[in-house]
């Protein structure tokens, strides 16, 4: 696939020292160590982690630390899938919504999270919002999952590629989005309003509730149109994070048409 261009949304790294994200595995780390936005405090690999990052380490203000993979689930913990690459880095800075909604088109849509808290979960989502160009992922800052760990891992550098937008408050944000000429499609099992076929304006922000919970009430009151995806197996619903993927794909094509 070829690598898209960055968003024009500028996201330079905070520069807190005591603020740090732990990203580890393979391409969640090159897609940091490649992004001139961010910040790098340290790198910590293994042998075979090192051999795998050889090309990356151009931009770095010190040289990665050699590590054994023992030291480095010592850091992580024994669930962390690091694949032998640990990087700390500085945050991105905070994206705003007002400049999000400035560079939507119809061919990249806004995703938006509604309490999506499982962060494997907002990981794939990211993935798939990058696969698929959108504009931006928007989530609560309550209720969401740290940006880094898992998430990123889940990501495979989306994050890096993806603004994410952080929202106070979600109804008043799907206000703003609606006010900006911006069709809101939340994605709802309990509809007769197929995704593929609805009335369909663009550009539009795919709205996507928690597993088992769904949209909440003021959520899907905030929506233009409610759809789901067409089924037809004994299994009527996908997870948040495939219904998320054919979704946006579903979107991709209909946009273009």
């Amino acid at each position: 696939m070829k690598n898209r261009k960055k968003p024009a949304t500028s996201r330079k790294a905070s520069a807190t020292p005591a603020q740090m994200e732990r990203i580890y595995g393979v391409h969640a780390a090159r897609a940091v160590l490649a992004n001139g936005e961010r910040r790098i405090l340290a790198v910590y690999a293994t042998r075979n982690g090192l051999a795998r990052l050889a090309d990356n380490f151009a931009p770095l203000p010190n040289p990665p630390v050699e590590v054994s993979p023992d030291q480095l689930t010592r850091k992580l913990g024994r669930e962390a899938v690091h694949q032998g690459i640990l990087v700390e880095a500085a945050p991105l800075a905070p994206v705003g919504l007002d400049e999000t909604l400035a560079g939507v088109s119809a061919t990249n849509p806004l995703v938006v999270l509604d309490q999506v808290t499982d962060p494997h979960n907002v990981g794939a989502v990211m993935r798939s919002a990058a696969v698929f160009g959108a504009r931006a992922v928007i989530m609560t800052r309550r209720n969401s999952p740290p940006l880094d760990g898992v998430v990123a891992k889940a990501a495979s550098g989306a994050v890096e590629h993806v603004p994410i937008v952080l929202v106070a408050n979600l109804a008043r944000a799907l206000d703003d989005i609606g006010k900006a000429g911006i069709q809101r499609v939340g994605l709802e099992s309990d509809t007769d309003v197929m995704l593929e076929s609805a009335d369909l304006l663009f550009p539009c922000a795919l709205v996507l509730g928690a597993e088992h919970k769904g949209l909440r009430r003021l959520t899907r009151e905030n929506c233009d149109q409610l759809c789901r995806l067409m089924t037809r197996g004994a299994i009527s619903s996908l997870n948040v994070s495939n219904a998320a993927a054919v979704a946006l794909h579903v979107l991709m094509q209909r946009s273009q048409t």
